[in-house]
């Protein structure tokens, strides 16, 4: 059920031979050609000697396979469906023709028996095969942890164990965030797992999988990790490998080469539906969090603190005359009453510390922000205007699903009053009316009433409706204030600005005409 071959090279260099040998020819003829005066040791033999190979062999996985096979489990999806309208079995060819008749030739095919099988009365429920996926034990009283998505929508579930008993289980919690679930199934002594260290996994490290890829069960695959703290979702930084994952090894362990679990195989990059060279599992200590908390009240409490955020790429660095590896999240839109709001926080500020941790890239604080507990009080570092400020904040409990709410949106309002030209940007600014105002939540700016075709600023990317907060680091709060920070500038001098467009903050650098 993963939405989403083991390609190994081996070269073999022999550093230093060649070298070696031809170094020992050059001192022959040296010898021959001039008599020796006295015999002194070669200073840099030891430099001629061949390198010891970092990697010796290729590793063996069967014992890795012995220990860990045992704990692997198959899960069968099942749901209920009502019967056909005749006795052929859904997804059958018979059923596919029967669906093609009606669907598109307005033909009823009456409820006849198939094969001799007596013909399903309408409205019968009975249990199909939904879907197929993998997961392992956690503990030895059947905990077992897997995907959200090979649950999903599952009316039963049923557990086989590589020695073929099999167990109705029952779902825990999900988590559809992370896409993790735990279920349960009723044993005692069950073989479990251990759990590995994710921080002690490098990349290049030999890693192995086991599940049901097209319900093969006990399938083993191979492979090194490609890559660690891969951000392809909200709260995960995943690990990426080139192990080999397929449709129904979703929620089977990866395994490190002591035999522990580092990871749950959750999705795959593929153009195809297939497995293409890339796949990605979920680091085991985030989804550990979260199984503990599934395990103790079936669901998942996240913290919020009400802040759109977007990546603090070069340009914005440029902008704001920081380090183009400056890192941090750039705040695009602030809540209205969220506890980022109470705290001060403000469009364009770029947050760079949460509760004394670093953010070192964007997706690094709504996982911060999401593992505290609500009702936390947390500090916050933000960089505003190129000085750094402390605030404190207290989180909220966020909804379930973790979707934003209250943020500002709509088109680009319609501006009206006195406009004046800055010709060396190439736009045109108003005052804020009311309604913009209230768009803003009290801030100041300006409203941008047209832009020159081709000019600076629509080179920037700016267009009439934005909303401008500040020039130069400066904060704009009328259409005078705005042409005095433009006028203070030096000329044909690049000149950052924040504006706001749809309730999402932007930083632009505009490139002014020459004047």
């Amino acid at each position: 059920m993963a939405r989403h071959a083991l390609t190994a090279g081996v070269a073999l260099a022999l550093l230093g031979c060649n070298y070696q040998a031809s170094a020992q020819q050059s001192g022959q003829a040296a010898s021959e050609a001039a008599p020796a005066v006295v015999a002194t040791p070669p200073v840099a033999a030891a430099s001629t000697l061949p390198a010891p190979p970092l990697v010796t062999g290729l590793p063996n996985f069967a014992p890795l396979v012995e220990r860990v096979g045992p704990s692997v489990v198959n899960i069968r999806a099942m749901e209920k469906v009502r019967s056909a309208r005749s006795g052929a079995a859904p997804g059958s060819p018979e059923a596919q023709m029967e669906e093609l008749l009606r669907r598109f030739f307005g033909i009823e095919v009456p409820n006849l028996p198939r094969g001799g099988a007596a013909p399903s009365a309408p409205g019968d429920e009975r249990e199909r095969q939904a879907g197929i996926g993998s997961g392992f034990i956690l503990s030895q009283d059947g905990y077992i942890m897997t995907n959200a998505h090979v649950v999903e929508g599952a009316d039963n579930l049923i557990v086989t164990l590589p020695d073929k008993r099999e167990f109705r289980a029952k779902v825990v919690g999900q988590d559809k965030r992370t896409d993790v679930a735990v279920v349960k199934i009723e044993g005692s002594g069950l073989p479990a797992v251990q759990i590995g260290n994710v921080e002690q996994l490098r990349v290049g490290d030999w890693v192995l999988a086991i599940g049901s890829p097209f319900g093969l069960e006990n399938s083993v695959t191979a492979g090194i990790v490609s890559a660690k703290q891969r951000d392809t979702g909200d709260y995960l930084p995943f690990i990426q490998t080139d192990v080999a994952i397929n449709p129904g090894n979703s929620g089977g362990p990866l395994i490190n080469m002591a035999g522990q679990v580092v990871g749950i195989n959750s999705q795959i990059y593929s153009r195809s539906g297939g497995f293409m060279g890339i796949s990605f599992s979920i680091p085991i200590d985030e989804a550990m969090r979260i199984a503990e908390q599934l395990r103790q009240t079936g669901t998942v409490t996240r913290g919020r603190i009400g802040v759109m955020i977007g990546d603090v790429d070069r340009e914005v660095a440029s902008s704001l005359g920081l380090p183009p590896n400056q890192q941090g999240a750039l705040v695009r839109n602030v809540e209205a009453d969220s506890p980022a709001a109470k705290a001060g926080v403000q469009q364009g500020d770029i947050i760079t510390r949460f509760d004394g941790k670093a953010i070192e890239k964007t997706a690094d604080l709504p996982r911060l922000v999401g593992e505290t507990k609500p009702g936390t009080r947390a500090s916050i570092t933000v960089l505003r205007n190129g000085s750094a400020q402390d605030l404190t904040l207290t989180v909220e409990k966020a909804e379930e699903g973790g979707t934003p709410r209250g943020l500002l949106g709509g088109t680009a309002p319609q501006v009206d009053g006195t406009a004046t030209a800055v010709a060396a940007l190439g736009l045109s600014v108003n005052e804020l009316t009311a309604a913009q105002r209230q768009q803003l939540r009290g801030r100041s700016g300006v409203a941008v009433s047209s832009v020159t075709e081709g000019g600076p600023a629509a080179r920037t990317g700016l267009r009439a409706g934005d909303l401008i907060l500040s020039v130069g680091r400066q904060s704009v709060d009328s259409v005078e204030s705005f042409s005095r920070a433009i006028a203070a500038l030096p000329q044909n001098h690049p000149v950052s600005v924040l504006y706001v467009r749809d309730g999402y903050a932007q930083y632009g650098m505009i490139r002014p005409q020459a004047r």
